[in-house]
């Protein structure tokens, strides 16, 4: 399981420019205006030999000083709970504020590492007393920086990654399938994990986000230990939707990392959301199992049409997943939820199962007689041969005459033709092209 750093800081000390100048690239949008930080927040970083996820807890600025600080508050809570570094930035320029203290006492209290970090230090050589003023927070030594110029960023690197935890043999000894239950604030993530362990496990209640913090839950079904990752946020005072949005973000991003298999739930009397579309998205690219379980199932008036409706509706929004199992359930009564277990068996399956060289390229073969590669200026794609390389997701390298012919949708008709084959049904399939000369 990757670390995680996250970046703390008060409005406008560069979060955002420094979580791009870490990321490699602009993803979080950044202008001079404090408090404009949107878009994605988070990404995948590597540094030397370590890769970790990175986020970037930036969010609005209110008016008001006080909103300011329980934001900040939040901003910590959040990055306490789910990170194993936090990065604690600062401005050198506008020097050590009250904020910046509170923000400390705040950090000091968590026992998670902490790396400060002076941003803004353009002249290493006159504004290093600037930099010093900074021990009076009591957190460490701080490293100066200037993320707009980058400057300095190897020893910030060196010092978050020489804090991630080491590799717990335990862990990588646990063989209990981990399933993320991940979705909007209020679709019954929680009565779902409380439904499964038979006991009230978690909090639950009708205020949207009142989940306490990330909770894992063992559950044993048939003589098989299950671990279920709750991912509602914390408990907030704000109630601004984009925070609470972001925060549920963040939060499933984590608990994501951590899994074999997620749960993205979507409430039934609501529909499909773009929310859900960008929460399931996160599982998507970091190659999960997905089972989508629509909840509230009991609260919908039904005809013969209804299932087949909502199925079509969820396949058109989250048409990056069509291999995701659709599950029809009720939280609260308990409809359905006996299934969850066997298509997580499933899922789990699929999502580690080899086929053998000889017999995938039997199955290509017969995809290619069936439908001529693509061909451009006379040049026909000639696909060689293909093997999976590895599992969780199936990851397949095929090797061709010429990348360029290899156009998505022949991958995506190969892809199909695999499926139709071996079903590797609730789990995404990775393919990577590769050329060689037909000499080779």
């Amino acid at each position: 399981m990757k670390p995680v750093a996250a970046i703390v800081g008060r409005p406008n000390v560069g979060k955002s420019t420094l979580f791009n100048a870490l990321a490699g690239e602009n993803i979080a949008i950044v202008q001079d205006t404090p408090g404009v930080t949107r878009d994605r927040i988070y990404a995948d970083a590597v540094w030397l030999n370590h890769s970790f996820t990175l986020i970037d807890t930036g969010g609005i600025e209110p008016e008001s000083k006080d909103i300011i600080l329980s934001q900040m508050r939040e901003q910590a809570e959040i990055a306490i709970a789910t990170a194993d570094v936090i990065i604690f930035i600062v401005d050198c320029r506008q020097g050590l504020v009250d904020t910046d203290s509170k923000v400390a006492d705040m950090l000091r209290k968590a026992e998670k590492p902490v790396v400060l970090c002076v941003n803004k230090v353009d002249n290493f050589d006159t504004q290093m007393a600037d930099v010093y003023e900074f021990y009076n927070l009591g957190i460490g030594d701080p490293i100066p920086i200037s993320a707009a110029s980058r400057k300095n960023l190897g020893d910030l690197l060196d010092a978050v990654t020489a804090a991630f935890p080491e590799d717990n043999e335990e862990e990588t000894e646990d063989e209990r399938p981990r399933i993320a239950i991940i979705g909007k604030p209020n679709v019954g993530k929680s009565s779902l994990v409380n439904k499964l362990a038979g006991e009230d496990r978690v909090i639950v209640s009708d205020i949207a986000g009142t989940t306490r913090d990330a909770i894992d839950t063992t559950v044993r079904y048939n003589h098989k230990d299950y671990v279920f990752i709750d991912t509602a946020g914390l408990r907030r005072k704000s109630r601004i939707k984009e925070e609470i949005e972001r925060y549920s973000i963040i939060r499933a991003v984590t608990a994501v990392e951590r899994s074999d298999v997620v749960i993205l739930m979507i409430d039934a009397s609501e529909g499909v959301t773009e929310q859900d579309a960008k929460v399931a998205g996160i599982a998507h690219e970091r190659g999960k199992g997905v089972i989508i379980a629509v909840n509230k199932w009991d609260l919908v008036q039904k005809n013969d049409k209804t299932i087949y409706r909502f199925t079509e509706n969820v396949r058109k929004t989250l048409s990056f997943m069509p291999y995701a199992e659709i599950l029809f359930i009720s939280a609260k009564t308990g409809q359905r939820i006996g299934r969850i277990f066997e298509v997580i068996d499933m899922v789990i399956e699929n999502h580690s199962l080899r086929i053998a060289t000889g017999v995938l390229n039997e199955i290509i073969s017969e995809a290619v007689v069936m439908q001529q590669p693509p061909s451009d200026k006379g040049k026909r794609l000639k696909i060689f041969y293909a093997t999976e390389v590895s599992v969780k997701p199936p990851t397949f390298v095929i090797f061709v005459n010429n990348k360029e012919l290899m156009h998505f949708s022949y991958t995506r008709y190969l892809e199909n033709k695999i499926r139709e084959a071996f079903g590797f049904r609730g789990t995404p399939l990775k393919f990577i092209i590769r050329e060689r000369g037909e000499k080779d």
